[in-house]
């Protein structure tokens, strides 16, 4: 299914997107050099994806202890209340600490990687007979064997890694906005 918006026949969509084309390059470019930056300074960014997850879960804290008190009289009122001022304390906590936070995160990240890739590795081998159950086969022994890693180097790692992964994604977001805004200039 392809979305157009509202008024906009799939052509006229397509017309509109390739005469951005510019746009998704110059966003590209911004992204790639944000990226650079942040492999640059691994550290600072690993702080910076600390703030920012702190500032979501403060924000996520206040909005369920607001909920909380909408729904006074349901026999969930504490669940909710407890629930926002443990998110609210978990956003402070990433403030007063960054680098604890930043280690609890990257441990979290390495026990996911790990269940996740164990999850796929166990979906692979129920498709078996399937053709191309192998390639879900390797993806699940590739992620297990970098959560794995992670954990391995597991509380060191936590002062770069997160920021590694920030600029990992942010430089493949850039390549994919440029390749885009190519391709759309080249359908014009």
């Amino acid at each position: 299914m392809t979305y157009t918006p509202p008024g906009l026949s799939l052509e006229q969509w397509g017309a509109e997107l390739r005469s951005k084309w510019g746009w998704f390059i110059a966003l590209g470019v911004a992204l790639l050099f944000m990226g650079a930056f942040a492999f640059a300074n691994l550290f600072t960014a690993t702080v910076a994806s600390v703030y920012l997850l702190g500032i979501v879960m403060i924000v996520a804290g206040f909005a369920q202890i607001i909920n909380a008190f909408q729904v006074r009289r349901w026999d969930g009122f504490l669940f909710w209340l407890l629930s926002g001022l443990l998110y609210g304390a978990a956003g402070f906590f990433a403030f007063y600490n960054p680098v604890l936070a930043a280690a609890t995160l990257t441990l979290f990240l390495a026990v996911m990687l790990i269940a996740s890739g164990v999850m796929r590795i166990w979906s692979s081998l129920q498709l078996r007979p399937e053709s191309g159950w192998g390639w879900i086969m390797a993806s699940g022994v590739l992620t297990t064997l970098v959560g794995i890693i992670f954990l391995l180097g597991w509380p060191v790692n936590s002062l770069w890694l997160l920021g590694l992964v920030l600029a990992i994604d942010l430089i493949f977001h850039g390549v994919s906005e440029i390749l885009f805004g190519l391709a759309l200039k080249a359908g014009r």
